[in-house]
């Protein structure tokens, strides 16, 4: 016993080094310390521990010492040759010009430019078809860095009047400016505190409706977002005297918005739920004060199409999870609504009426079906394609006589064409050239793959012609899978980079869209949302079935909802997958609702204060469900330090967490982007070295031998 004693004495110095070895070893590596502070909040009698509570606090002196000790570490895996060459590429992909569908109001037609190596956008015009192209608004002088961008543009009726608006450094805020078309005057009205909100002018051009949130108590970025007020601008006049039409006080999570109607004749007052779907519709004749309620329960979607007298038509999901279109005579609103165009087996997309015919673009397994259809229901044709692919901007109105659309896949750039609606032919208007891009040199194609349950999923696969995969190759796995959103073949510069360095690019049309109906978006919402994350796990499983890449050589990716999806597959399959790219993400599913808009999402999440739905949110919730004792793999945690929509604290307190629980040498890093938001309007050169630094370091983890 006394040997015994003597040997474990003897020892102790190595164990007592060991133990400091282990407790330092994070430290002596680089990775910033993070703090833990006790609490606990209580959710239907479970104590649940929030440690990192502290970093909710993101515009606090620490927090930001924090974020930027956090972007030197993670600079050390991101400056490597791979990210550089992804940039490199990048650079010459990005220098090909850039045009907008073009849309007509008027004579006038508008559409964005970019000559390649603008930070922002061009808002372009021609003032008649045959008119040369001038600048109307250049968001490159909004600022010197190209953080403030052009967010929305709304044209009045009669083509004088254009109301834009602003967003500084990414934010939801805008704020709003009136312009003269013909003069460029901007006129000193300015509109603040509007989020979340088009500009829909009144059929005198005198003015528009828009959407107005009270100014925040606190910190604009992080307040919670409710109670908006419907109002209306006179131009010329100061926002205080705005009107106010309608301000839900009773019930601060509803919003309201207005359409008018292309004739000028009605206007339909919706009122939505945070991002429910489902919609209650009041109508009226504008020039009447109150509204009629044609829908006065949240029991199905219905949106506006376009009306003709006395006929208004609606896209509606009532009892038609892929969508018809319905009639209402608003001279008889006792018959309700007439079924014109029957529901089908492809969901619907979109409907506009346009030289007074119904212009369908339906899904057939996510690529896009044109046809059309007269104003009482007959079947009239449909828009001949070359190839399978994505077709967007198809609007106008019923006396246009052709409208411009655009094409696309994923190895077909933007190509814009001008439709004749007379003739049904149509004419290339403009195509994206690219510098050392031949779409011949790539193949993409659609596979199905059985989930967890048996339901099949599509799996869109493109990479470089007569490319080698076998288990090595490296594949980036993208998906969404929430919020009734169609993720749809598009061609996309940051995919080609991936592809130019050997990879295999893989999107999974995930449950919890909208792909195939209503009922595609149900079976991935609420309690059922954990089959997104099995749909996403079994795409990656496929993929290795059949020798595309192998877990060490795949890295996810996803953003919002789908930085979600990224943090909770990694943690559920943390053995499938070489490298992770949460980017935005929700990932502290018990406090989603406290910030900004957050409370919106419960249509699709659920609320933690319901006992089912939080029994739900903790068993996948990223930032509860880290475990001590597993190997994570490698992972880069994306966010901007303005994103105001998913506040940088989802992502701050996941990173902290995740860093102090890993078991294994696999990094963890968080790179916080700075004068930036949730993902739209971030200048050129922020963007590219953002793609780079991601795509760099997952090669630089998933390539190492």
């Amino acid at each position: 016993m006394q040997n015994i004693n003597k040997k474990i004495y003897s020892l102790l110095p190595l164990i007592i080094g060991l133990i400091f070895i282990a407790a330092c070893s994070k430290k002596d590596i680089g990775i910033p310390e993070s703090r833990e502070i006790i609490h606990l909040d209580e959710y239907h009698g479970q104590k649940i521990s929030d440690p990192y509570r502290w970093l909710e606090d993101f515009t606090n002196d620490e927090v930001k010492e924090w974020v930027r000790l956090q972007n030197n570490y993670s600079q050390k895996f991101v400056k490597n040759r791979f990210q550089k060459s992804i940039k490199q590429d990048l650079e010459l992909i990005w220098t090909s010009e850039y045009v907008s569908t073009p849309f007509k109001v008027q004579d006038k037609i508008f559409y964005y430019f970019n000559t390649g190596k603008l930070e922002q956008n061009r808002l372009m015009i021609r003032d008649c078809e045959s008119c040369p192209e001038r600048i109307l608004i250049d968001p490159n002088n909004f600022s010197n860095d190209g953080t403030v961008s052009l967010a929305s543009v709304s044209v009045s009726p009669n083509a004088e009047w254009i109301a834009f608006a602003k967003s500084d450094g990414g934010s939801d805020w805008r704020t709003w400016k009136i312009m003269n078309i013909s003069s460029g005057e901007i006129l000193d009205d300015e509109i603040e505190w509007s989020k979340f909100s088009g500009a829909e002018w009144s059929p005198d051009s005198s003015g528009f409706f828009y959407r107005k949130y009270l100014k925040p108590d606190g910190e604009e970025l992080l307040d919670l977002n409710s109670s908006p007020k419907l109002m209306f601008h006179v131009i010329g006049t100061n926002q205080i005297n705005d009107q106010i039409i309608i301000w839900n006080k009773n019930d601060p999570l509803l919003s309201s918005s207005i359409t008018v109607s292309d004739d000028g004749q009605y206007k339909i007052l919706y009122t939505e739920k945070g991002t429910d779907e489902r919609n209650l519709i009041s109508i009226s004749r504008y020039e009447d004060e109150g509204f009629i309620s044609i829908i006065d329960e949240f029991v199905a979607s219905y949106t506006f199409i376009d009306s003709e007298d006395n006929y208004l038509w609606f896209l509606t999901d009532h009892m038609a999870p892929n969508r018809k279109v319905v009639r209402l005579d608003f001279n008889n609103l006792n018959l309700g609504f007439e079924e014109i165009i029957s529901e089908t087996a492809s969901s619907i997309r979109s409907v506009d009426l346009i030289n007074q015919s119904f212009v369908i673009n339906y899904l057939d397994d996510t690529f896009s079906n044109i046809k059309y259809f007269s104003k009482d229901g007959k079947k009239m044709g449909s828009l001949k394609l070359e190839s399978l692919g994505t077709i967007s901007g198809l609007a106008g109105k019923k006396e246009d006589e052709s409208i411009f659309y655009s094409f696309t896949n994923f190895k077909q750039p933007t190509q814009i064409y001008k439709l004749n609606l007379l003739t049904g032919g149509s004419e290339l208007f403009w195509e994206e050239n690219l510098t050392n891009f031949d779409p011949n040199n790539y193949e993409t194609r659609l596979e199905f793959f059985p989930s967890k349950d048996g339901t099949l999923i599509p799996l869109h696969i493109t990479h470089k012609k007569n490319l080698q995969i076998d288990s090595k190759t490296p594949v980036l796995l993208y998906g969404y899978g929430g919020f009734n959103i169609s993720i749809l073949p598009r061609f996309s510069k940051r995919y080609l980079a991936w592809m130019n360095q050997g990879g295999v690019f893989a999107m999974a049309n995930l449950r919890g869209g909208a792909e195939y109906g209503k009922s595609w978006h149900e079976q991935g919402m609420l309690l059922n949302k954990q089959n997104v994350f099995d749909d996403f796990a079994y795409a990656a499983k496929f993929l290795h079935a059949n020798k595309i890449g192998s877990p060490k050589s795949t890295s996810i990716q996803g953003r919002s909802n789908g930085g979600l999806l990224v943090g909770a597959v990694m943690l559920q399959n943390p053995d499938l997958f070489g490298f992770a790219i949460p980017q935005v993400g929700v990932m502290d599913m018990l406090r989603f609702n406290k910030f900004t808009i957050g409370w919106a999402w419960e249509s699709d999440y659920g609320s933690p204060e319901n006992l089912d739905d939080f029994k739900n949110l903790y068993a996948y919730s990223p930032y509860h469900n880290i475990q001590a004792d597993v190997c994570y793999p490698p992972t880069l945690i994306t966010t901007s330090d303005r994103d105001d929509r998913v506040v940088p604290s989802h992502s701050y307190k996941f990173a902290a967490r995740l860093q102090n629980l890993q078991s294994c040498d696999n990094a963890i890093m968080l790179r916080v982007e700075t004068r930036s938001g949730h993902g739209a309007g971030i200048p050129r050169n922020k963007l590219i070295n953002e793609i780079a630094d991601i795509y760099g370091t997952a090669l630089s983890f998933t390539q190492k031998n």
